[in-house]
């Protein structure tokens, strides 16, 4: 494997997140909350070995251009500029939202996480969407 390999990491670790997010939101509907406990952790997990995957890959890569042109490069720029900015907010409230089911603190777990899952779920697809566009299409 080499460092040109980890965009496709990445985009498989979104995609294992998805899975795991959208597994976990069925688990606590139908009130099962041990297993919703080890799904969301996994769905952490994976989260958290994108960041450091995608870190790694553009501190030894850079930037790659989007080459679209015309309609379908305002669609990318604006799947990456939201992509990109409730990323920055998801990030710090799912680990918020874990910790506080983590130490129990269920009402305010459960309330924070009405904001953060679509959030999350959001930029976890948009991370895939954003993969194919730049990197398995072609302009």
């Amino acid at each position: 494997m080499t460092f040109r390999d980890l965009p496709t990491v990445n985009a498989c670790l979104n995609s294992l997140t998805t899975v795991l997010l959208i597994t976990g939101f069925l688990l606590i509907r139908r009130k099962k909350r041990e297993a919703h406990q080890k799904v969301m952790t996994a769905a952490i997990v994976t989260s958290a070995l994108f960041l450091v995957s995608y870190l790694v890959y553009h501190f030894e890569v850079g930037s790659v251009k989007f080459t679209g042109q015309g309609p379908v490069r305002t669609v990318y720029l604006a799947i990456l500029l939201t992509h990109t900015l409730l990323a920055m907010a998801a990030a710090p409230l799912a680990l918020t939202v874990f910790v506080l089911g983590r130490t129990k603190r269920f009402e305010l777990h459960k309330k924070l996480a009405r904001i953060t899952w679509p959030l999350w779920i959001y930029v976890s697809i948009t991370g895939v969407v954003i993969y194919w566009m730049l990197y398995r299409m072609t302009w």
